[in-house]
């Protein structure tokens, strides 16, 4: 899967991007996105929780061929060969750093793939599930989105209302922000005077 990337040196600032780019296409290609998804959830979350994993990589008194047996021994079991391709081929690079970023990068990917959307809503108080499976459907009809996956977060500043960001949109309807505008429109008056 990661014939696009062996034998090849990459002198691109955003490794981590080009990485995942690589692992997608291959995916795509070969056809196990979701294996792969799956398998990359799982890295993260390891590396998440394992800081010892991060030092052991980091660590410049342990050979690169090492480093790269740990790894092999950690994820032998619970990913994919070709997932375990990457990692190695990673470590033995030098890119271990980049890891996490890359699967982050490579679930986005997949996640536009298959038109999974992300939204972050943040609410002055906790919805009740009726409200959150209102806001999906709205989501769900004003969007290409086929599936979403949701992120609820209770901000009591905002005093009322609503605000979504999917990407690099946001949509606030918040009594903070009218607010605010009121504010900076009484301003624009008082200074025109």
């Amino acid at each position: 899967i990661l014939r696009c990337l062996v034998g090849s040196e990459m002198c691109i600032r955003d490794r981590s991007k080009t990485y995942g780019e690589a692992l997608f296409d291959a995916a795509v290609e070969d056809g196990c996105v979701d294996k792969l998804l799956e398998d990359a959830v799982f890295v993260m979350e390891a590396f998440r929780d394992n800081e010892d994993l991060g030092k052991l990589l980091n660590n410049p008194k342990i050979a690169r061929e090492e480093k790269a047996k740990v790894v092999s021994g950690i994820f032998k079991d619970n990913v994919s060969d070709d997932m375990q391709g990457l990692l190695q081929l990673m470590v033995v690079k030098q890119r271990h750093n980049d890891i996490t970023g890359a699967l982050e990068y490579f679930t986005d990917r997949v996640r536009e793939y298959k038109n999974i959307g992300r939204a972050y809503v943040t609410t002055a108080q906790p919805l009740s599930e009726e409200q959150k499976k209102a806001v999906t459907d709205k989501l769900l009809a004003t969007t290409k989105y086929v599936e979403f996956e949701m992120n609820y977060n209770v901000d009591k500043s905002i005093i009322g209302g609503i605000i979504i960001r999917i990407g690099d949109r946001v949509f606030d309807s918040s009594i903070k922000s009218q607010l605010d505008n009121l504010t900076k429109q009484l301003k624009k008056i008082q200074l025109g005077d």
